[in-house]
């Protein structure tokens, strides 16, 4: 799942342009932050980079769309960081790396960005590039499980139910396949029936609870238009 949320405004000139996004101007959008780029703001060119890949303003050019990411990445963008390891990881606007694409994502998932957690726990877990390293996955599913990531609870619910990188827990299953089959997450459903039919009356409980805590803790992850080049 490649992120393309860029960070909030902090010029007057970036503003206008994010201005003229938000409101749907594409064309001014694009020329203003054409101009920024050029400048040399790392801001401007990840903005400009996400209409590139969106075609927005634009027509819609991925390598266009990584040359930016990248001057973005370099520059300390932890977004454009996510972004340029997605794409080595599938080649995308660029020769396949998927060695390269671990390491961007692991820069910005050690900051936090939970799209990149949930990115480098889905190629740890297939052993992109390497054997598979479920206990790796499982540290930074968890990691964007606990920020309120759908995909990354679904994940780590499945984990937990099959013994994978963890040790078989049906109460944690329990808790992070409820808390994503609560937003639409369809596997979740699925695995979690299978899991409750397993459980106790006091395993059922715990999770309950388990599940009543996150939902308070995890804030809702509202973002913008995302490009999703890594496998479901």
């Amino acid at each position: 799942m490649l992120s393309l949320e860029i960070p909030i405004a902090d010029t007057t000139a970036l503003g206008a342009a994010i201005a003229a996004y938000t409101r749907g101007d594409y064309d001014d959008a694009f020329t203003r932050f054409s101009r920024l780029a050029g400048e040399g703001d790392p801001n401007a060119k990840t903005w400009l980079a996400a209409m590139y890949a969106n075609g927005e303003g634009a027509e819609a050019s991925l390598a266009r769309a990584f040359a930016l990411y990248l001057d973005g990445a370099e520059a300390g963008i932890v977004l454009a960081q996510t972004n340029v390891g997605a794409m080595l990881a599938m080649g995308h606007g660029t020769p396949r790396d998927v060695a390269a694409g671990v390491r961007w994502l692991e820069r910005a998932a050690e900051r936090g960005d939970a799209f990149a957690q949930y990115n480098l726990a889905t190629l740890l877990s297939k052993g992109e590039g390497s054997s598979p390293d479920h206990a790796a996955a499982a540290h930074w599913y968890r990691a964007a499980a606990e920020t309120g990531h759908y995909p990354a609870q679904a994940r780590l619910g499945f984990m937990y139910a099959n013994g994978l990188g963890v040790e078989k827990d049906r109460v944690e299953a329990f808790t992070w396949l409820s808390l994503a089959a609560q937003h639409g997450v369809g596997a979740a459903l699925t695995a979690l029936e299978a899991v409750v039919s397993q459980m106790s009356a006091d395993e059922k409980q715990a999770g309950s609870q388990a599940v009543g805590r996150w939902r308070n803790q995890t804030a809702e992850t509202s973002r913008h238009a995302r490009l999703n080049p890594l496998p479901g």
